[in-house]
């Protein structure tokens, strides 16, 4: 599962590493319903919200600890 790759400790549901996986599961998912629906535009604003919220949770993780931000965009292969 998901949360267990990117947890750090046992009971880990919240922290920026699994919060930033999560949303890059499911903004791989919008992208290619979307491009199979291309008038589906309520789910394109959903999937503009979770980028943006991706892009502040990374943003914040490179402040706090840019070693994890570092480890957690090259295990995604996320573009920065």
């Amino acid at each position: 599962m998901l949360i267990e790759q990117y947890r750090r400790a046992v009971k880990d549901t919240g922290s920026p590493e699994v919060q930033i996986a999560l949303l890059s599961e499911r903004i791989n998912y919008l992208t290619s319903h979307l491009k199979a629906h291309l008038k589906d535009h309520a789910s394109r604003r959903g999937l503009i919200m979770m980028v943006n919220k991706r892009r502040r949770l990374l943003n914040y993780l490179n402040r706090r600890n840019p070693d994890r931000y570092r480890e957690i965009v090259e295990r995604l292969s996320l573009r920065k």
